[in-house]
């Protein structure tokens, strides 16, 4: 049965600001709310909300160049139309959203919103503008906050939990788009972890409430009145909304902006590795049955992962107890694990399964992440298991490559259309290793295919150095011909 506001939360409304009390808590002081049963009005949950939401104006002081019309000259009058004043300067501004998380009034919005900014004003719902003290932002996740002063507390809300939330939950919107403050949208949520390819860390919450420009840093608030995500991102052909509206959720923005409250920047986990997803060709080369992991491609020198037992050819599938499904699941991971954690990481390696502890490191500003020419060749190896024709690293082909010193192996010279390894391996690739052990000569590697061959059902793992970068290949030994 549907849950409605009780008449206490009405009247403990009125005594909020003088209490400081959040909203949230008003808003439903004894039992939650149903999420998936539509009420009959929003108007009780935007009307309790709303003093918490605000709209967000910026200013920007830009030098003008352009020579101002003196008085009485014809042209005076267009001073104003062209940006020129006596200071010889203009301003432009920007139309954002935010809200208030605390008593004594700090704001949550968008980096993209108050990013260049000079002047920041946060406008209230009753109409109060309050001057807004810029106080972190991180332009990673798009998170901002801000604190605005006056005597009395201010009204606030709290954060969900945006891991309870579920696809088909009711949610709100308020915020300020296109200038029209006060804005209420409701819909539900669309999907959850959203790769949009905004960034390292997309992991968004989709809905289908109306989100447009200007929405951009508002709240999206489940039937609680709690913040369910930060609204940032839109899709559409029109420039208007089209239902495909995006937040960040409020785990990872409440995380962020309690990182910017206490340090003035966000604070990420460092692990110090190069990685790629492992398909289910390359999970089969370790044994698995399905794709899954991430391994390891490179180790950066002194990173916290080089003062532990971590080798190239890694492939780990849990990291502090949480499962890694590929590359974006362990990136999110990392960067949510307390730095300086000592943090167990489950792995495989040579077919063994084992568990390395190591102390996660911070991620800062200067941490890495981190056409050939073509030679007419007849070839002589091509018709071996792989269809590929190595060849000896000699130091014209290092040259001829751009291959640094340190990368040993054997180089690819061309890949029979017919073979195996067709669309994995390319001309100048260079394998340093076949199922974990080093090849350096064409014969080595003739050799380990065959013991590859002797393992029917199972992939052979190659390690392949390419446009500066070390991968790997699982490419399936063809023994029928």
């Amino acid at each position: 049965m549907r849950k409605t506001v009780s008449a206490f939360a009405l009247v403990m409304l009125a005594a909020h600001t003088a209490s400081g009390q959040s909203l949230s808590d008003i808003l439903n002081p004894i039992e939650t709310q149903d999420q998936q049963t539509r009420p009959d009005s929003f108007s009780q949950l935007s009307k309790q909300l709303m003093p918490a939401v605000v709209n967000i104006t910026t200013s920007k002081v830009i030098a003008n160049d352009l020579p101002m019309f003196e008085d009485g000259e014809p042209l005076s009058e267009f001073n104003p139309f062209f940006g020129r004043d006596p200071e010889g300067f203009s301003q432009e501004g920007a139309l954002g959203s935010g809200f208030v998380i605390s008593a004594d009034g700090l704001i949550v919005t968008n980096d993209h919103v108050i990013t260049g900014a000079d002047e920041i004003n946060a406008v209230f719902s009753d109409g109060r503008t309050l001057r807004a003290e810029l106080i972190g932002t991180d332009e990673a996740t798009d998170i901002a906050v801000l604190k605005v002063e006056q005597d009395e507390p201010f009204p606030f809300v709290e954060w969900a939990d945006s891991e309870s939330a579920e696809v088909g939950d009711w949610v709100m919107a308020i915020g300020n788009p296109f200038g029209f403050g006060g804005s209420v949208s409701v819909g539900i949520v669309s999907a959850r972890n959203r790769d949009i390819k905004s960034g390292n860390y997309d992991n968004y919450i989709q809905t289908d409430a109306a989100i447009n420009s200007g929405n951009s840093g508002g709240p999206l608030f489940n039937l609680n009145g709690e913040v369910l995500g930060v609204n940032t991102a839109i899709i559409t052909p029109t420039g208007g909304s089209v239902g495909l509206g995006f937040s960040i959720p409020s785990n990872l923005a409440n995380q962020i902006s309690q990182q910017l409250i206490e340090f003035g920047k966000a604070r990420r986990g460092w692990f110090g590795v190069n990685i790629q997803n492992a398909d289910r060709d390359l999970a089969q080369a370790y044994g698995l049955e399905e794709g899954t992991g991430v391994i390891i491609t490179r180790i950066t020198d002194d990173g916290p992962a080089s003062k532990a037992n971590f080798e190239v050819g890694d492939l780990i599938l849990n990291f502090d107890g949480r499962p890694v499904e590929d590359e974006r699941a362990l990136s999110l991971i990392v960067a949510d694990t307390e730095i300086g954690k000592s943090v167990e990481v489950e792995l495989i390696r040579d077919g063994r399964t084992l568990l390395v502890e190591f102390e996660l490191g911070e991620l800062n500003a200067d941490t890495d992440d981190e056409e050939d020419e073509v030679i007419d060749t007849e070839s002589t190896l091509t018709d071996n298991l792989l269809g590929v024709d190595f060849v000896a690293l000699t130091e014209d082909e290092r040259r001829r490559y751009r291959i640094p010193g340190d990368i040993n192996g054997v180089l690819v010279r061309s890949v029979s259309p017919r073979g195996p390894s067709f669309g994995k391996l390319q001309k100048g690739d260079v394998v340093m290793e076949m199922a974990f052990e080093v090849v350096e000569t064409p014969e080595a590697a003739l050799l380990a295919m065959d013991e590859a061959a002797d393992r029917e059902g199972q992939p052979l793992l190659l390690r392949v150095y390419r446009n500066r970068q070390t991968q790997f290949q699982a490419i399936d030994v063809d023994v029928r011909g």
